[in-house]
């Protein structure tokens, strides 16, 4: 009998069995680092199983996004949020044989799907606590009408607005909600429609008009610098090495004018924002020069230091690369979903909802090797606690360099004991995903053990005190 474990349930999909099908997967793509159904199955029958799980019509990536979505929250509630969400692009070019149910991808001729997501970031330690929100599908490959004579409800962005809208929805419990996006986020309606209960940093895209006859990317021309500042550019590709920028912040306030095309007739004839522009002053060449022209609805002009308000606004919005990261985590740096031999677009989606789920959370546990003080139970249950807290002492040596030296029941603490379970002898350098992954795999194996020890322990116990003699 398989023994669920709660940190790995995606969903319960109507049946306490397909539920136990669906934990035991997500388990076997987050410890193997594969989305190969023989590889997830471990035999012929587990392949199989696996193959009718996705299949299954009770199962959805709605219900599996929405169930990691109530896990997020949770970890969310009192803390300020950095709620980070962006799109990305599933192309089977050259790999696009008998795929069934899908459109053209974003090159207009292989076959291929979008999936649009958010994760949560802690906006104070930087700490990705996990995924939000997620769509998922595929264009029709029909043509359609011009783009500026359609209402946003009609066109792909309206999902930045619906990411946004969940993320009021469901982090109520934050002490604040910061909803960050790159250029393709610079909606007029998004400005117009935000939920009273969020805020949003957002890369400006399109020059837009002010009203004094301004244009926005001039508007800053005449404004003081308010100083100098540091910020680390994540590397573009893997093999390469991130580098710190040298920038120059300047801040003030815009109110934009409603374009003549794609927003609603509901929305106001303007909206006032704070424009924060970042400048680097020597980049290494003239390509990589950092310009950041940032759209917020947080306050910086007036504020009792008005820089250290833009430097918070420029910190925040650079946490953005955590979802870039988790969408490699998924692709060709991770899981590879786009390499999947799974051809139907409902499997499709559903793998790719585990993918996402799944990329998260091997980025937590290789996160809390650092050091991180929160605490386990936003990666792991209880049981999973518990069977850590018995099986910890045991990995330790004799010398304090054996010792685990992390808070008990902190993500790092709990991150020692994975790396030790997975072969890391406290050495030489920090433990890296591989062997977190197999750490998890043993302690996830000997917390199931360990759950069912303790069941049919009070179980024993119950039938003591019934005065049932037991054989």
């Amino acid at each position: 009998m398989y023994v669920i474990n709660r940190d790995y349930l995606i969903g319960n999909f109507r049946d306490a069995r397909r539920a136990a099908a669906g934990a035991r997967m997500f388990e076997q793509v987050v410890t193997t680092g594969s989305l190969v159904l023989r590889v997830i199955g471990g035999d012929r029958a587990g392949e199989l199983s696996a193959g009718r799980f996705l299949d299954s019509p009770h199962v959805t990536p709605d219900e599996i996004l929405t169930t990691a979505a109530r896990r997020t929250a949770k970890a969310c509630a009192g803390r300020r949020i950095v709620a980070a969400h962006d799109t990305t692009e599933v192309n089977f070019s050259g790999r696009d044989y008998k795929r069934e149910g899908l459109g053209p991808a974003g090159d207009g001729k292989a076959k291929g799907f979008f999936c649009h997501a958010m994760v949560a970031v802690d906006a104070d330690d930087e700490a990705l606590l996990g995924v939000v929100h997620a769509k998922i599908w595929t264009r029709s490959g029909k043509k359609l009408p011009n783009r500026q004579t359609r209402k946003i409800e009609e066109k792909e962005s309206i999902r930045w607005i619906e990411a946004t809208e969940a993320a009021d929805d469901l982090l109520s419990s934050a002490a604040q909600v910061i909803v960050v996006g790159d250029r393709e986020f610079d909606i007029y309606s998004q400005f117009a429609r935000r939920p009273e209960g969020v805020e949003l940093i957002i890369r400006a895209a399109q020059n837009r008009k002010l009203v004094d006859e301004e244009r926005l990317f001039d508007a800053p021309t005449d404004w003081r610098e308010f100083g100098t500042m540091e910020i680390f550019v994540p590397p573009k590709r893997p093999g390469e090495r991130g580098r710190i920028a040298h920038v120059t912040v300047k801040a003030g306030r815009v109110c934009i004018c409603k374009p003549r095309n794609g927003a609603s007739s509901a929305d106001p004839e303007t909206v006032m924002l704070t424009y924060v522009e970042v400048n680097e002053q020597h980049p290494p060449s003239k390509k990589d020069r950092v310009t950041w022209r940032l759209l917020t609805t947080l306050p910086v002009v007036g504020e009792i230091d008005e820089f250290a308000a833009a430097q918070d606004v420029v910190r925040l919005y650079r946490l953005r690369w955590r979802i870039e990261q988790v969408f490699r985590a998924m692709k060709s740096d991770g899981l590879r979903i786009e390499e999947t031999q799974v051809r139907e677009a409902h499997r499709l989606f559903n793998l790719t909802a585990i993918a996402l789920i799944g990329g998260a959370r091997t980025i937590q546990l290789v996160d809390a090797r650092d050091g991180s003080i929160r605490p386990a139970t936003d990666v792991a249950d209880q049981n999973t606690i518990a069977a850590a807290k018995a099986i910890g002492p045991t990995l330790e040596g004799k010398t304090e360099r054996q010792k685990n030296p992390h808070e008990p029941e902190s993500l790092a603490w709990l991150c020692w004991i994975v790396a030790r379970l997975g072969g890391w002898n406290c050495y030489y350098k920090p433990p890296g995903p591989k062997t977190i992954r197999a750490g998890w795999t043993k302690l996830t194996e000997r917390a199931a053990g360990y759950a069912l020890a303790l069941a049919q322990q009070r179980c024993a116990l119950d039938l003591v005190k019934q005065n049932v003699r037991i054989p």
